[in-house]
């Protein structure tokens, strides 16, 4: 009777023992195993959120299965650390354990909006108005000042705050490129070298011509001589969109202030957005005395010192396009 008490006392225990296993188990798979998310999900981590706001979205979002088990298993198995506020993609099958470990590490979600170089200041407006997330209206700015660049945001900013990024980045990136100019450069002050090298950049095909479109234009300002640049003829009439069609004589006659067929000098104003390396090469040209260039029908530019050579390339660019059957 002793002996069977006995062996029902240990029957009671190891299944005990064993229930204690199967839920220590469950639990640990709970953490540790594959989440419920079956594709990726973004959850938004408000500002000052405690771990328990947090839980609640990622149980919404389908993140984790349950809110309260996760705080559970989170003050068993997880770090004290702090969590960050943010947006989050949750990879699919992302197990609890990764999950916090992700807001704690506050890689939040990189959302980009890209400003290519010569992009004109009411293409960069278009680009805000439709880029997705972001939230209230903006001005066009002004030409000029901003950087092109990868500019990262999150989920309801302001499309204010992100231009205002955009142009604190060109203020200084064009105070540093101008403390460290050259003597050879022909601009007197930040504006002007804005002014011509988005001149520069809309008239460059390959981008290492850069220095050397940059040394035509300045050799042709000192010589007194119109930069004859079709990009400063098209910009007040599209404010710098593609024009579609060939340029009339009528806007090649046009004295409007950009136009640098009438009148030497720079244009009143910059055509576009300049980028970092066009800023760069008119304030370190190329050592060249070239004052012309044309199409060299590769994508580039072929040079010349005089005008004999220039009307020799130019009867070679027509020839390319004649057996092209462009002309």
């Amino acid at each position: 009777m002793a002996k069977r008490g006995k062996s029902g006392v240990l029957r009671f225990v190891a299944v005990a023992l064993l229930l204690l296993l199967i839920a220590g188990g469950l639990v640990l798979h709970g953490w540790y195993g594959a989440g419920p998310a079956a594709k990726p999900l973004t959850v938004q981590v408000a500002e000052g959120s405690s771990l328990a706001g947090a839980a609640r979205a990622l149980e919404r979002a389908g993140a984790i299965r349950s809110a309260r088990a996760f705080l559970r298993d989170a003050k068993l198995f997880g770090s004290k650390e702090p969590i960050h506020a943010g947006e989050y993609e949750i990879a699919p099958g992302t197990s609890a354990a990764d999950v916090l470990l992700l807001l704690q590490s506050g890689k939040t979600l990189q959302r980009l909006v890209t400003i290519p170089e010569g992009m004109p200041s009411i293409l960069v407006h278009e680009k805000l108005l439709a880029t997705p997330l972001l939230t209230g209206g903006v001005q066009t700015p002004a030409e000029g000042t901003v950087l092109p660049d990868s500019y990262a945001y999150v989920r309801g900013e302001s499309r204010a705050a992100v231009l205002a990024r955009m142009q604190a980045a060109m203020a200084k990136e064009l105070a540093r490129l101008w403390a460290g100019r050259k003597p050879t450069t022909v601009v007197t002050s930040p504006q002007q070298a804005v002014i011509l090298a988005s001149v520069v950049e809309k008239e460059t095909g390959v981008p290492g011509e850069r220095p050397m479109v940059a040394a035509v234009f300045s050799n042709r300002l000192r010589q007194h001589m119109p930069l004859q640049a079709d990009p400063t003829v098209i910009y007040p009439v599209t404010k710098g969109k593609p024009l579609g069609r060939r340029i009339l004589k009528s806007e090649l006659e046009a004295d409007n202030g950009y136009n640098t067929y009438v009148r030497a000098g720079l244009p009143i104003g910059p055509i576009a957005n300049p980028g970092r390396a066009s800023i760069a090469a008119v304030l370190n040209p190329a050592n060249s005395r070239a004052l012309y260039f044309v199409a060299d029908g590769k994508g580039g530019h072929v040079f010349a010192d005089t005008l004999a050579q220039h009307d020799a390339n130019v009867k070679r660019w027509y020839a390319i396009r004649h057996a092209r059957g462009e002309m």
